[in-house]
């Protein structure tokens, strides 16, 4: 079941500049190039922030085994904490309505910053880090694989990949319609993603009570 619960807080991962900056990237000179390093830069970021947080989750447990009931609470309190925070910081950026300036440069970037920018934007923004250790350390207190977290990373990235498959499949169009997706994006993700985290303490409230 946490599978299927951890999901929707891919949603919470690419609200904000994580889903700007590769829209901006589908139309920049070496898209290509720089969509790909991008999501990449993500994948290492997400995969890395979720395997520590899982690890330390599990060092509760004395050995991997599963976790005692006390340790299980305990997590449960981290990640509700973790999940308290996260709708603390959208809810103060919601009404950010313009994109950072910095953005305005993605047209020209390379392969390179656009790695570092996917690396740093979903593996040391606050939500982002905040929702991944979530994911981590609710997965441990479940005792269950941190394979679990497979599906979220994935549909973080897939996500983040359809600004440039839209590009490659509908050409222009896409590259037409991209500036007002962005534009929604930008200023309706974060109720979104309020959502998404209720929902998440709702489920973690649940574990922790019951």
């Amino acid at each position: 079941m946490s599978l299927l619960e951890v999901l929707p807080l891919a949603i919470v991962m690419i609200a904000g500049p994580q889903i700007l900056s590769p829209i901006f990237l589908a139309t920049s000179e070496k898209w290509r190039t720089n969509s790909i390093a991008y999501v990449f830069g993500a994948f290492l970021s997400i995969s890395l922030v979720v395997v520590v947080a899982y690890l330390l989750g599990n060092s509760f447990g004395g050995g991997g085994g599963l976790l005692g009931a006390s340790a299980k609470q305990l997590l449960y309190v981290v990640v509700l904490i973790l999940l308290l925070y996260a709708a603390e910081e959208t809810y103060r950026k919601r009404n950010v309505t313009e994109p950072p300036a910095w953005m305005g440069k993605l047209t020209t970037a390379t392969p390179r910053f656009s790695f570092r920018l996917g690396f740093l934007l979903l593996g040391v923004f606050p939500t982002d880090i905040v929702t991944s250790m979530s994911v981590g350390t609710y997965l441990a207190a479940n005792g269950d694989p941190v394979t679990d977290a497979t599906g979220f990373i994935l549909l973080t990235l897939f996500i983040l990949a359809l600004p440039s498959l839209a590009v490659v499949v509908v050409g222009e169009r896409a590259e037409a319609a991209l500036p007002e997706i962005r534009d929604w994006m930008n200023d309706n993700s974060w109720i979104i993603s309020e959502a998404v985290i209720a929902l998440f303490i709702v489920l973690t409230l649940q574990n922790l009570l019951g």
